[in-house]
């Protein structure tokens, strides 16, 4: 396929539509120097965005706590996903929307006069993992920590926090894994680079405690389907000599959906029942089944 920056289509910029390839921004781009920009990534199924409005409410949150007020409400947002959709006449594709400071008066670290910016755009994709969806994902473990709250604004999907999962995944990548996960600053079970993570043990399901990390939509939905189940779910500090000891594992995310997980670092798990009956459940649930 082309390049993202080279495609048919149509990509919504603050409150119009404008031709793929022309959807640019100056290189003096205020995110583009230090970080201040939020996204959201979505599915749609069959023509509509699962969990759609949370998403647009959680870009606004996150906007907030970057002091960063996006000029847009929940329904102008949800009005411009749809438009994208209707432009590119897609039914089944991954959105992305970003809000970002963008050039202006300001060209430093402080940048309260530059406008804050919003694009939508949409494509088809298939699996994030591709065949590691059947099969189980391989996971490397990250040289690097997720953040303490204390250093940063870790209940923002903001684009600063995602510098290190960049440097992970090359890295896994290298080693022939899927992707990388983290460990947090205190060291415990975090999150992979763009996905939660949940573990099997006795029937019962086990997840980290998203007190440094994105609680993520897709996560709190499985969440919700186990406990519908009557699936035990201890939401809690796991730390990483418990790899050992779990049978299943499966990572959570909009893009990822519910993806197995079949190896993390020497840890090995196996793709079971449970495991299948969640990504089954999920793929009914975002479709309305």
């Amino acid at each position: 396929m082309a390049g993202y920056d080279d495609r048919d289509g149509k990509i919504w910029m603050d409150g119009n539509l404008v031709d793929w390839r022309s959807a640019n921004v100056h290189v003096l781009t205020h995110a583009l120097h230090y970080a201040s920009s939020v996204f959201e990534g979505e599915r749609c199924y069959d023509g509509k965005v699962f969990l759609s409005r949370k998403h647009s409410e959680r870009l606004l949150k996150s906007g907030q706590l970057m002091d960063m007020d996006i000029p847009y409400t929940v329904d102008q947002i949800e009005a411009a996903k749809q438009a994208v959709l209707d432009a590119n006449a897609l039914t089944d594709a991954y959105v992305r929307v970003v809000a970002f400071r963008g050039a202006g008066e300001d060209m430093g670290v402080a940048s309260a006069r530059n406008p804050v910016r919003m694009a939508v755009a949409a494509w088809e994709w298939g699996n994030y993992y591709g065949d590691a969806k059947m099969k189980g994902a391989k996971l490397d473990i990250a040289k690097w920590k997720r953040p303490s709250p204390d250093t940063i604004p870790t209940a923002a999907k903001a684009a600063g926090l995602y510098m290190i999962c960049t440097m992970s995944k090359h890295a896994a990548e290298a080693k022939g894994c899927s992707d990388a996960l983290f460990m947090d600053y205190r060291g415990y079970v975090a999150e992979a680079t763009g996905a939660n993570v949940f573990f099997v043990k006795d029937g019962e399901v086990h997840t980290p405690d998203p007190d440094a990390i994105l609680n993520g939509l897709t996560r709190q939905t499985v969440i919700e389907m186990l406990e519908e189940r009557g699936i035990k779910v201890h939401v809690r500090h796991i730390i990483p000599e418990e790899l050992e000891g779990f049978e299943q594992c499966w990572l959570t995310g909009s893009a990822a959906e519910v993806t197995p997980v079949g190896q993390i670092g020497d840890y090995t798990f196996e793709v079971g029942q449970l495991t299948r009956d969640i990504a089954e459940g999920y793929e009914k649930r975002v479709r309305g089944l």
